[in-house]
C-alpha cells in the first residue's frame, strides 16, 4: 500500500477482542526511514496499556509504550522513526494491549502484528 505522501505501509489485519479493543499494526517506510504504527480503538471503558514493538533487521528493536483512553474514539500510536541498514520491507511490527492492574498480572487482551515482509521467514 502507498499513501499519498510517499509513504509506504504494510499493514496486518484488523483484529478485533471480545474485551471490546480494536487494532491494526503497520510497517511504515518512506526512504530508508521505517517505523510502527498501531491504529487502534479502546471501547472497553477503562484506561489501557499497549507496546508497539518496531523489529528490523539484525535484532533490532524499536519499543514504545502507549496509554490508549477509555473512550470509544480511534486513536493511533506510533514509534520514531529509524533508518533501516537493510531493506525498510524486513521491518516487522507487534501492538500488544493489556489490562489495567499491576503489570504482572494485567491480562493480554489484544496483539495485532504487520503482515510479514515478502520472503520473510520464521
Amino acid at each position: 500500500m502507498l499513501e499519498r505522501s510517499g509513504t509506504a505501509a504494510r499493514c496486518g489485519p484488523e483484529v478485533v477482542a471480545p474485551e471490546g479493543v480494536e487494532a491494526q499494526t503497520c510497517v511504515m517506510a518512506r526512504g530508508n526511514a521505517v517505523w510502527a504504527r498501531a491504529y487502534y480503538r479502546n471501547t472497553t471503558g477503562e484506561e489501557l496499556r499497549s507496546v508497539l514493538t518496531l523489529m528490523g533487521p539484525g535484532g533490532r528493536t524499536v519499543e514504545l509504550h502507549c496509554a490508549p483512553a477509555a473512550h470509544d474514539e480511534p486513536g493511533t500510536c506510533e514509534t520514531p522513526r529509524v533508518s533501516s541498514p537493510g531493506t525498510p520491507g524486513s521491518a516487522t511490527a507487534i501492538a500488544e494491549f493489556v489490562g489495567a492492574g499491576p503489570v504482572e498480572e494485567a491480562p493480554l487482551l489484544l496483539r495485532a502484528g504487520s503482515e510479514r515482509a515478502p520472503g520473510a521467514r520464521g
